[in-house]
């Protein structure tokens, strides 16, 4: 079991989803948390909640599509938490339209939000991790979608592809500073309407079902575990399986 008791997490997008689920359960493995996250009022309520279960946390309103606000991330959870161990690069954003009808503002937003944030995040992560002289870890938030595609998805599509690339190149030139660079990319995730999946959602994937937030947290807790330092500039796929069924019409 992975232990990270005096370990500073950064998660990005903690206010829901997958990155509520990180920032949690590294808290219950003893970790000091920083809810990296753009709504106050998602962002605070995560913090509480890990507090409020005896866990270590701290909320600091954050847009990573702002390289100020990302300065400022590293340099507020260096003047509390005095160092920074782990990163998850997990804020991100979709829009699902028609490229013919996509505008250059609409792509850039999704870019900086999903691609650009992750390599400033890390930048300035190793930064701190450099100095510490011990490493750290980072763990970036891919996708399925890096690998196969529906229609309308290219602005989301192109930067989960970036992310996966940019974590092997971050891993080679991080690597002599000890810190390691992996990725995940989950598949169907489904962070609301669980108890709303039919039987047929859950019978396409091999598991048996669709996954939750709680499986990519595990994933994180595997590739940021200081005992598991041998991984570097990997990508992990967390799909139930959906990713390698082949799929015939009858």
């Amino acid at each position: 079991m992975a232990d990270f008791q005096n370990q500073i997490v950064v998660v990005t997008g903690a206010g829901s989803g997958i990155g509520k689920a990180a920032a949690e359960a590294f808290a219950e493995k003893g970790a000091s948390v920083v809810v990296a996250e753009l709504n106050p009022e998602t962002g605070e309520e995560t913090a509480c909640s890990i507090r409020e279960k005896g866990g270590k946390a701290s909320f600091i309103e954050t847009d990573v599509r702002k390289p100020n606000h990302i300065i400022r991330l590293f340099q507020e959870t260096e003047k509390q938490f005095g160092s920074v161990h782990v990163l998850i690069n997990n804020a991100g954003i979709s829009r699902w339209k028609d490229p013919l009808e996509l505008d250059v503002a609409e792509w850039e937003d999704v870019i900086h939000t999903n691609l650009r944030s992750v390599f400033l995040c890390s930048r300035e992560a190793a930064k701190y991790m450099k100095k510490q002289g011990t490493g750290g870890a980072i763990v970036n938030i891919a996708s399925t979608r890096a690998f196969m595609s529906e229609p309308y998805t290219e602005a989301y599509a192109a930067s989960k592809g970036g992310i996966v690339a940019l974590t092997h190149a971050l891993a080679i030139s991080f690597g002599r500073y000890r810190i390691r660079v992996n990725s995940i990319s989950p598949g169907w995730i489904e962070t609301k309407h669980y108890d709303q999946l039919s039987e047929t959602d859950h019978a396409q994937h091999p598991a048996g079902r669709v996954g939750r937030p709680r499986d990519i947290a595990k994933g994180c807790l595997y590739l940021a575990d200081r005992e598991n330092g041998f991984i570097t500039g990997q990508n992990l796929t967390i799909d139930g399986g959906m990713t390698v069924k082949m799929i015939y019409e009858e």
